[in-house]
C-alpha cells in the first residue's frame, strides 16, 4: 500500500503561483510512476503531468507554466504552478502507480487539494 497526502492548494489571482506537495509513505519502492491529475467541476479528471525515471509528460495546457519535481530523500513530489489561469481551477490529485514489483500495477490517489484561480 502507498499513502499519498497533498498540500499547498489555495486561492490565487490570475498570473500568480502555487506549489503543491505530495508526501508519499508505505511501499514506495513498488512505485514506478507518479504524477498530478486535476478535475474541474463538471469535467473528467485529466492528466496534468507525470514522471517516471527521468522522463516527464506534461499536458499541453500547462507546458511552460508547471514544473514537476521530486525529492526522493523526503519521499515528496512537487508541482510548481506559475502564471496560473482561471481555467486551472480544479481539485488537484497526486497519483502513483505500481511497477515491476507490483504485478497488479495498483493505482494510488491522494485526497485532493483545491486550487482556485480568480480572474
Amino acid at each position: 500500500q502507498v499513502h499519498l497526502v497533498e498540500s499547498g492548494g489555495g486561492l490565487v489571482q490570475t498570473g500568480g503561483s502555487l506549489k503543491l506537495s505530495c508526501a508519499a509513505s508505505g511501499s514506495i519502492f513498488s512505485v514506478n510512476l507518479m504524477g498530478w491529475y486535476r478535475q474541474a467541476p463538471g469535467k473528467q479528471r485529466e492528466l496534468v503531468v507525470d514522471i517516471s525515471g527521468g522522463s516527464t509528460n506534461y499536458a499541453d495546457s500547462v507546458k511552460g507554466r508547471f514544473t514537476i519535481s521530486r525529492d526522493n530523500a523526503k519521499n515528496t513530489m512537487y508541482l510548481q504552478m506559475n502564471n496560473l489561469k482561471p481555467e486551472d481551477t480544479a481539485v488537484y490529485y497526486c497519483h502513483a502507480r505500481g511497477g515491476i514489483l507490483d504485478p497488479k500495477m495498483t493505482n494510488y490517489w491522494g485526497q485532493g487539494t483545491q486550487v482556485t484561480v480568480s480572474s
